[in-house]
């Protein structure tokens, strides 16, 4: 399929531009290709935004980074009513919320009003001010960062609004040689901004039409059965592990059943394939499941982990 070289020909930019972050370039195309939202977790200076602006213009997509912070209210997200004293009518000024890709920064530490805003146009494409319903972007993604929760000035985010997200990816460093490469490039950027930017074909069309391709990937029903049996085994934890019963508040919606499947589709039209394997689906699920799992006072208390969990679940629940 052309459309998706011309994705796999963007890949290969984006880690000519983002040294060391292959899963961070991974997981942005697999929320690009499927429409699901992404919520990057990591300290400052992994690449974070650098990378998402760089995806959005490869593919010619509006852009729009929003700066969450305290004081941030929900009409400077959607856009608010502004009276015109000359026609003497209010007239909607759209807000950033209103482009197709949205950097979120520092997601958590907006108040609530604005969390309640943005879960509105997550989960239904839309923004409503004033009694009138607006709908976004057919392309309409948010990409957010979070910062460690063991910061401060962060707050959790509601569950409701976790559940919205396609996947957490949790971010680490590069490795040193990756480290050195990022130095090096450093000291020449400035001198070689051509090489910086990518004459791509793709357009928000075209990705639209890449995500019809996902959606019709080929998954055999084995495969399907097997993604339902990891999620429902985050209900049943007991049952793969006795000492850990009664550890989880709330296990995996049916949400995280279609978000997995979704998710290791993208990854296997990634790779160039039109199937689905179950290396997909064990490569991705961390990511699909970290943030649906709610730990209670006795399971932080066992000192477990929800990676702990799910790693568990990977080797035990038989794959086919």
């Amino acid at each position: 399929m052309q459309t998706k070289s011309e994705f796999l020909t963007l890949r290969q930019h984006l880690e000519q531009t983002i040294i060391g972050q292959h899963k961070l370039l991974d997981r942005l195309m697999i929320s690009l290709l499927t429409g699901g939202h992404v919520l990057l977790e990591g300290v400052p200076g992994l690449a974070k935004t650098t990378a998402v602006n760089t995806l959005a213009s490869g593919v010619h997509a509006s852009f729009q980074r929003v700066q969450f912070t305290p004081d941030l209210m929900p009409g400077d997200l959607t856009g608010t009513d502004v009276f015109d004293p000359e026609t003497r009518r209010f007239t909607f000024v759209n807000g950033p919320i209103f482009h197709e890709i949205i950097l979120a920064d520092e997601i958590n530490r907006a108040p609530p009003k604005v969390q309640s805003a943005l879960l509105e146009a997550m989960a239904e494409h839309q923004v409503t001010v004033g009694g009138v319903t607006r709908r976004l972007p057919d392309l309409f993604v948010v990409m957010a960062t979070q910062n460690p929760l063991e910061q401060s000035g962060t707050y959790p985010l509601p569950e409701a609004q976790l559940d919205r997200f396609l996947l957490h990816v949790v971010l680490d460093y590069p490795s040193p040689e990756e480290e050195l490469i990022i130095l090096q490039q450093d000291r020449t950027r400035h001198f070689d901004e051509d090489s910086q930017t990518l004459d791509s074909p793709l357009t928000p069309a075209t990705v639209l039409a890449a995500r019809r391709e996902v959606a019709d990937m080929h998954v055999e029903e084995m495969l399907e059965r097997y993604i339902v049996s990891l999620v429902t085994a985050t209900r049943q934890l007991g049952e793969w592990k006795s000492e850990w019963e009664g550890y989880l508040l709330a296990g995996a919606s049916p949400r995280a059943s279609i978000a997995l499947l979704r998710a290791s589709s993208a990854l296997a039209y990634l790779q160039g394939r039109d199937y689905v394997t179950p290396e997909d689906i064990q490569d991705i699920a961390p990511d699909v499941l970290r943030h649906r799992l709610i730990l209670n006072y006795a399971g932080r208390a066992a000192q477990i982990t929800v990676d702990d969990i799910i790693q568990h679940l990977l080797e035990t629940v038989p794959a086919p």
